[in-house]
């Protein structure tokens, strides 16, 4: 008897593990190279998203992804430099995840890939001087300044991890996170808690803050 696709998933601890393992191989075959404290950060991205709340924001009554002209516009206008500092993390954490992970999808729209890269190009850097003098600039200053200048590498690397997983069905965890990130799907839920990784589970802000 033919094996399930459920069968044929292989479990991993966490989603954070299973993307910590494979952004470090996607970096390795990319040859990109960051510190350590980087790299972490773009898993804790990645596994943050995991949650659609997160990612998506409440637009007139509706789910969806703010444009990133107006994430531009609320870190412009932020009335202090807190707001404006979490407007520009925002602005370019959204833009590496969507031009990384979901890049095919911006073929057909208004704004391709060159757009969101630049957008969070400009984002990293902008955060990176504008928490220069702060407390929380000497730690991860650093980080959004390698950020904005391997950006580009870092959209190959989850570009790459994206591909690695349609190419092996067999393993594609991933596959599961997307259709749950995207449908909400109840059956994606279940299978993903199946393998032990909760969707809903809340990041530690402290890990990546």
């Amino acid at each position: 008897m033919s094996r399930t696709r459920t069968e044929r998933v292989e479990p991993v601890r966490s989603l954070q593990e299973f993307f910590r393992d494979s952004v470090a191989q996607s970096m390795r075959r990319q040859g990109l190279q960051a510190c350590d404290v980087t790299a972490h950060y773009v898993v804790n991205l990645l596994t943050l998203f995991a949650r659609s709340e997160a990612l998506y924001d409440d637009c007139e009554s509706r789910r969806g992804l703010k444009p990133l002209a107006l994430m531009l516009a609320d870190a412009v206008n932020a009335p202090s430099a807190r707001e404006r500092a979490h407007a520009l993390q925002r602005l370019g954490d959204v833009s590496l995840f969507i031009s990384g992970f979901f890049a095919d999808a911006l073929a057909d729209k208004i704004v391709d890939i060159d757009y969101y890269i630049c957008m969070g190009e400009g984002a990293y850097h902008s955060l990176s001087r504008e928490i220069h003098s702060t407390p929380r600039g000497a730690a991860y200053g650093p980080v959004f300044d390698e950020l904005s200048c391997k950006f580009k590498g870092f959209v190959d690397v989850l570009a790459d991890l994206r591909a690695e997983a349609r190419a092996r069905p067999e393993q594609d965890v991933l596959r599961l996170y997307e259709i749950w990130l995207r449908t909400g799907s109840p059956r994606a839920e279940r299978l993903l808690r199946r393998l032990g990784i909760e969707p809903n589970a809340t990041l530690d802000s402290s890990s990546r803050h």
